[in-house]
């Protein structure tokens, strides 16, 4: 049914103006926002049949959501829905050189963080290609641990094939409980995207270059490792060695998302047997992620055509 299933909770993001904090403005910019919601809002533009689960309450913060990612033809039909409960909300206060983006989380107590094996419609969410999933889900609780494991441990069962993003988020949780709960996934996994500072942090693999997603192959066996090093490069390893590619920097208007741009893409790859051109489309896609305000990434795969250009596109 599907080419592409997830879970992840879904978000409101409210971002301050550039140039003021958090606890001075009077001003905040309205976006939805979750890594796995991303990735499938940015391969259903492509033309995949991607579908998203999460469990979200009734109310307008909640259609806010939803419906910036059903716009782009996001599957829903694996929505959980509850009657109350809140939806769960970050700040993002952008940085200039030599102030850091900073993060506020407000997330705690989201029907989502209590979600349950039994809410799911596993039948569904197996009829896929490929399950994606992610350390931030895994980092929330115990119950997202424990779905997220599921989900792993049922697509491998039916042979269906497993995408890993270890995505580490220090402000969620440690390196000694990622590595915990995400090691046993990335033993199953077939494709596992993992920064050279996730590698070495939750890891404890260091590696320079392309040798860092080598040494991560080599440890859980996945058949492809991507790994990304800010604008330092993106390196792999795979089947038939290592390769590298050098980061274009491009004016940045909004960072957030541009992570899961470049997954979507280097998974549209993947689903056609080449994940050498797939971390192409996802180095271009992600390069217009950083051009635009919002998480999720609006395109259209005739824009992955059009020149690199500061004119007018008439």
């Amino acid at each position: 049914m599907f080419d592409l299933t997830t879970i992840g909770e879904g978000q409101i993001r409210l971002t301050v103006p550039h140039g003021e904090r958090l606890s001075q403005t009077r001003q905040l910019r309205v976006t939805a926002a979750c890594s796995e919601a991303n990735v499938s809002g940015l391969l259903s533009q492509f033309g995949r049949k991607a579908s998203w689960c999460s469990v979200l309450p009734e109310g307008d913060l909640a259609e806010r959501c939803l419906s910036e990612f059903r716009s782009v033809g996001v599957d829903m039909t694996n929505m959980i829905r509850v009657p109350t409960g809140r939806v769960a909300l970050y700040f993002m206060e952008p940085g200039e050189s030599p102030m850091p983006s900073r993060v506020t989380y407000d997330r705690l107590d989201t029907p989502f963080r209590s979600i349950e094996s039994s809410q799911i419609d596993w039948d569904s969410m197996l009829d896929t290609r490929l399950v994606f999933v992610t350390g931030i889900t895994a980092s929330l609780t115990q119950h997202t641990m424990a779905v997220v494991r599921e989900l792993a441990d049922r697509a491998a069962e039916r042979g269906v094939d497993i995408a890993l993003d270890v995505n580490y988020r220090s402000l969620l949780w440690g390196p000694d409980e990622a590595r915990a709960a995400l090691e046993p996934i990335a033993r199953r996994a077939r494709i596992i995207f993992c920064s050279r500072r996730d590698a070495d942090t939750v890891f404890g693999i260091a590696g320079d270059r392309a040798g860092c997603p080598k040494r991560v192959r080599e440890e859980f066996g996945a058949e492809h490792v991507v790994s990304t090093d800010q604008t330092a490069g993106v390196y792999y390893a795979g089947p038939d060695g290592e390769r590298e590619f050098d980061v274009e920097p491009v004016p940045v208007v909004d960072r957030p998302g541009a992570g899961d741009s470049f997954v979507a893409g280097t998974l549209h790859g993947f689903l056609d047997g080449d994940v050498l051109a797939g971390i192409g489309y996802g180095m271009r896609v992600a390069r217009f992620a950083l051009t635009h305000h919002g998480d999720l990434t609006h395109i259209s795969p005739s824009e992955l055509a059009i020149p690199v250009t500061t004119d007018i596109i008439r």
